[in-house]
C-alpha cells in the first residue's frame, strides 16, 4: 500500500521529452511507480485536468548565506521550487580568507541589498575557508529543498588579490594561475558553475564595482580554461551594457554586441555553456 498515489495527471518529467498520462505512487517520501499504479493508498489525488511535474529549479538565487542558519529556503521553497542554484552575479561567501568577511558581505549587501547585520550575525564565519570546505559545511545540514552553487568571481578575485581584487586592478599572472586553481577547484568539489558581474549597477555597499567588473579578456579566458580542465559547469554572466549603454555619468565600459562575443569565445574555448541575463532594451 502507498501513501499517495496521484492519478489522471499530465505528466511533464522534466526530461524534455513529451508529457504523457500516468499515475504517480508515493511511499515513504519517494517516488516509487510512474506509470501504471494497481495498489490503493492511504490518500488518491485526482490530478485529471492538471500538470504534474517536480519542482521548478531555480537558477537565479542569493541564498548564499540564508543556507547557513536556514533550513527552509523560504519563500522559494513555498513556492513550488525544489533546486536553487546560488552564488549568481558574482557575490558569495566563499572562498573567504581568515577575517576577510567585511569585503563579501559588503559586496552581497551592496548588490542584492541583504541586511549586512544578519549577514555578520547569522552566518558561522570561520567554519570554512575554501569553496570545497564551504560545502562540506552545507553538507552537515539539510534542507527542505535542493541546493547548489556558483562559484563566485567576486569571492575569488579577494581572495587572491585583496585590496587590489575589491578595486578592479588588472590581475597578474600569478594572479590568473591562482585564481584558475581555485575555480577549477570548485568545480571539481561540486560547484555547478562560475559567476561574475560585469554592469556598473552592481556595487558593494560603499559604491564601488563589484571585483571583477572590468576584467579583461585574459581574466575571462582564465577562467574559461578552468572550466576546461575541470570539465564541468556553467558560466554565469551579468553582461555589461545589460540594462543599455548607462546614463552620461555611469557609461557601460562595453557594448552589449561586445560582451556577447566575450560570452561566446568563452563558450568555445571552454566547451562549456554559458548564461547570462537578457532584458529588451532600444539597441
Amino acid at each position: 500500500m502507498y501513501d499517495t498515489i496521484i492519478t489522471n495527471g499530465k505528466v511533464y518529467d522534466g526530461s524534455g521529452g513529451d508529457p504523457f498520462d500516468a499515475d504517480i505512487a508515493i511511499k515513504d517520501g519517494l517516488i516509487v511507480v510512474v506509470g501504471e499504479v494497481s495498489d490503493s493508498a492511504t490518500e488518491t489525488i485526482d490530478a485529471a485536468g492538471a500538470i504534474v511535474t517536480p519542482a521548478w529549479v531555480d537558477i537565479h538565487t542569493h541564498y548564499d548565506g540564508q543556507v547557513t542558519w536556514d533550513d527552509e529556503m523560504n519563500p522559494s521553497a513555498s513556492h513550488g521550487v525544489g533546486t536553487i542554484v546560488m552564488g549568481n552575479c558574482g557575490v558569495g561567501f566563499a572562498p573567504v580568507a581568515p577575517g576577510a568577511e567585511k569585503d563579501l558581505i559588503d559586496l552581497m549587501e551592496g548588490v542584492e541589498d541583504i541586511p549586512g547585520t544578519a549577514l555578520y550575525e547569522g552566518m558561522p564565519w570561520g567554519a570554512w575557508e575554501t569553496y570545497p570546505e564551504y560545502l562540506d559545511f552545507l553538507e552537515t545540514r539539510q534542507y527542505a529543498i535542493n541546493i547548489s552553487s556558483l562559484v563566485s568571481h567576486g569571492a575569488v578575485r579577494n581572495y587572491v588579490m585583496g585590496e587590489r581584487g575589491r578595486t578592479n586592478q588588472a590581475a597578474t599572472e600569478d594572479d590568473l594561475t591562482k585564481m584558475g586553481q581555485i575555480v577549477e577547484q570548485a568545480l571539481r568539489a561540486g560547484a555547478v558553475g562560475f559567476s561574475t558581474s560585469r554592469i556598473l549597477g552592481h556595487r558593494s555597499i560603499q559604491g564601488e564595482p563589484v571585483p571583477g567588473t572590468f576584467a579583461n579578456e585574459a581574466e575571462v579566458m582564465a577562467i574559461a580554461q578552468a572550466m576546461k580542465r575541470a570539465g564541468k559547469g556553467v558560466f554565469q554572466i551579468i553582461p555589461s551594457s545589460t540594462l543599455g549603454p548607462g546614463r552620461p555619468e555611469l557609461l557601460e565600459h562595453n557594448s552589449l554586441e561586445q560582451e556577447i562575443d566575450l560570452i561566446a569565445s568563452v563558450s568555445r574555448s571552454s566547451g562549456r555553456p554559458s548564461t547570462f541575463t537578457l532584458l529588451q532594451i532600444d539597441d
